[in-house]
């Protein structure tokens, strides 16, 4: 395996967790770029169901080693739950899991601003997880953020943070009519993280450039997906990084010329949490019924997802802002018990079509999908290994789906287990 970036070429929810553990028992690193504890990777083995948040599911696996990069913002309490998660299931990460000393820190204060801000938008809310994600990385982009290092340097740590305070505190105050923020019960616990923290920080940036000079193979892991990245995402019905192949330079300090490949990971339909256009979306009777099937709840607030018909527009629009080589399909099981099969190839929007992705986020949410409809198979395919024995149908549907994208699909997931899995290539 070569140098590799996997993202999601959705709206998240694709199935990279299951993606990033077929990959990385081949990998010597695997290394989260961006996110925060917001979004959460599933994956399950021999029946036992492991979600991750902020840990690489290349934990998963003996070999890897398993970084967290300086994209990524950390909610201390949430990196150290998950490691007693993993510990309790006999998985250590002692001497296997490092976080960049630039990091970003979530503390208690963004939380309660996002959910004050969430509350005071009303209808017009993002629909954020109200974890602290987006206000960590405000104060990031304002230069105000705290970060991993900066916990190690009691008295830098202590003044940093009653300045944020202070002006949290007026915010929460003055504008939101919440209760103020104590600083001394922050400062303290936030001291015990620092001790366990210290053993897991290092320079990312420099041990991967080490290891790419050593020949190692490294696979870098995004959050969320790729319309849900705050440039080229459904905008303002975003996350607050950037979940495409980039941020992933950029959130672990390795250069662009270090990276050998891209693989975008998508279902075959498609599903959002949250508030935003979905131009596909079911009705409600069927939502419910794909919802059941394919398990569609959020592995992070368990929240039920929309559900709707795959979007060609969009995934080949995912396809160019990532560079995506090749695709892996996920979820072809759930279509099953299906009749018929639809994929959006187009908007029509006030007399106009439209056949790529477009940037007035009205063509979404005012528009009508054109659609190319497929016929169904009605074959539990859930337990078949070999492509040539998938129904006709099914193949037709993948290698349409191909077309459209313009993007070869080389691997197809058919159910949460490892060995639920079609290889196309070798």
């Amino acid at each position: 395996m070569s140098n590799t970036i996997l993202v999601g070429a959705q709206f998240g929810d694709e199935g990279k967790g299951k993606v990033i553990d077929l990959l990385s028992g081949e990998a010597d690193y695997v290394i989260r770029f961006q996110g925060g504890h917001n979004a959460g990777h599933t994956v399950e083995i021999a029946g036992e169901r492991f979600v991750l948040h902020l840990i690489p599911s290349g934990i998963l696996h003996d070999n890897p080693i398993c970084m967290i990069g300086n994209g990524v913002v950390v909610d201390p309490s949430a990196l150290f739950e998950e490691i007693e998660m993993l510990n309790s299931k006999g998985i250590s990460i002692e001497g296997r899991l490092f976080v960049s000393e630039l990091t970003q820190l979530i503390f208690p204060y963004h939380s309660k601003l996002d959910e004050a801000k969430e509350k005071s938008l009303g209808s017009s809310k993002i629909g954020t997880t109200k974890r602290g994600i987006g206000p960590a990385y405000m104060d990031k982009t304002a230069r105000t953020g705290i970060r991993v290092v900066d916990l190690f340097d009691e008295k830098r740590f202590r003044a940093k943070l009653e300045t944020n305070i202070k002006m949290v505190n007026y915010l929460l105050v003055k504008l939101y009519n919440q209760e103020p923020i104590d600083v001394d019960s922050i400062f303290n616990k936030y001291m015990e993280y620092a001790d366990k923290l210290k053993p897991l920080a290092c320079d990312v940036s420099l041990m991967l450039n080490n290891a790419i000079k050593q020949k190692k193979q490294l696979l870098f892991e995004g959050a969320q997906g790729t319309m849900l990245d705050v440039d080229f995402g459904t905008y303002p019905f975003v996350t607050s990084s950037n979940p495409v192949s980039g941020g992933a330079c950029i959130g672990t300090g390795v250069g662009p010329s270090r990276i050998d490949k891209v693989i975008g990971v998508m279902k075959a339909y498609k599903t959002r949490v949250g508030e935003g256009p979905f131009p596909t979306e079911f009705c409600d009777e069927m939502s419910e019924k794909i919802r059941l099937v394919g398990n569609e709840y959020g592995a992070t607030t368990g929240r039920a997802r929309r559900c709707g018909w795959l979007d060609a527009v969009i995934g080949r629009y995912a396809v160019r802002v990532n560079g995506i080589d090749s695709i892996v399909l996920t979820k072809l099981d759930v279509l099953s018990e299906l009749d018929e099969i639809k994929v959006a190839v187009g908007y029509r929007y006030e007399g106009k079509i439209y056949n790529e992705f477009p940037a007035d986020i009205r063509v979404l949410t005012e528009g009508e999908p054109i659609y190319e409809t497929f016929p169904g198979w009605q074959k539990d395919i859930s337990d078949i290994n070999r492509y040539e024995d998938l129904p006709d149908n099914a193949k037709k549907y993948i290698h349409s789906v191909s077309e459209f994208m313009e993007c070869r699909i080389d691997i197809i997931s058919l159910g949460p287990d490892r060995n639920q899995t079609i290889k196309l290539v070798s």
